[in-house]
């Protein structure tokens, strides 16, 4: 189900958890005020105050653990989202650098470092949203690392340290595309809502129609924060995955415009 919910992408997602936990809501009260509360004894002050402290305690530990998750997504969500942006500056840093290398030397790792790039935009990237670690890259670092004579062996020292900051973002992101939230933390989030919702509805209300909006209501809520959950847990995989907009733009503002111009 999880595999599921990432190939999904922003409005089908929501739309699901929406209509999942609504559903799930409103075909559980159906079911327990016909055939469970009838049996049940909680006409008495003490079946009422004990529904309401479970009902609230379940909820209440379950909002916890949602909106440390939640906080925790976005956190590395946002670290991805850096090492994205540094990765595609040491790039511009390096491309710069390499402007002072002697023909043709310069023009030949340009032409490797522009072979790099768009390969992070056009292959990288869609085999990171499949889960998969693209490998590619590799042979177009060796490359930038062949110096071809001693005064490229010169010229090489004077960009290691973009070339470092380069190969340390890339690590980073390579790390991160099978980053996900351990598989028990999904034990309590999608069953935990079904849980609490089942939960709230041993309180009995007299009204049924208030009772279905209420609970229409909490599901929805739900719904909402496992959506951002599911949105931002995998920051490079799935239909949502952060973009190759900071390569592109390096692309087409540096590298795009200096073959144009020669």
């Amino acid at each position: 189900m999880l595999d599921f919910l990432f190939s999904l992408s922003p409005w089908p997602l929501a739309v699901f958890l929406n209509v999942w936990l609504m559903g799930f809501a409103l075909a559980s009260l159906w079911a327990v005020r016909r055939w469970l509360l009838p049996r049940l004894r909680l006409d008495t002050n003490a079946s009422l105050f004990f529904a309401a402290a479970t009902m609230q305690s379940a909820v209440v530990l379950y909002g916890l653990v949602a909106a440390l998750t939640a906080v925790s997504v976005s956190t590395k969500h946002s670290q991805v989202s850096d090492t994205v942006s540094s990765e595609a500056t040491a790039i511009a840093s390096l491309w710069r650098d390499l402007g002072g290398y002697p023909q043709p030397d310069r023009d030949a790792l340009r032409e490797v470092l522009r072979g790099y790039t768009n390969q992070i935009i056009h292959e990288a990237s869609p085999e990171q949203r499949q889960g998969r670690i693209p490998r590619a890259g590799v042979v177009w670092m060796d490359r930038l690392l062949a110096p071809s004579s001693e005064a490229h062996k010169l010229v090489h020292a004077q960009t290691l340290s973009a070339f470092n900051r380069m190969h340390e973002a890339r690590r980073q992101r390579l790390d991160a595309v099978n980053s996900a939230l351990p598989g028990v933390m999904w034990v309590v989030l999608l069953p935990g809502a079904m849980g609490c919702l089942l939960l709230c509805l041993f309180f009995p209300v007299e009204d049924a129609r208030l009772q279905a909006i209420l609970m229409v209501g909490l599901a929805g809520f739900m719904a909402m924060v496992l959506f951002v959950i599911v949105s931002l847990d995998r920051p490079l995989r799935g239909a949502m995955a952060i973009p190759p907009d900071s390569y592109q733009l390096i692309y087409d503002q540096l590298m795009k415009g200096e073959a144009s111009r020669k």
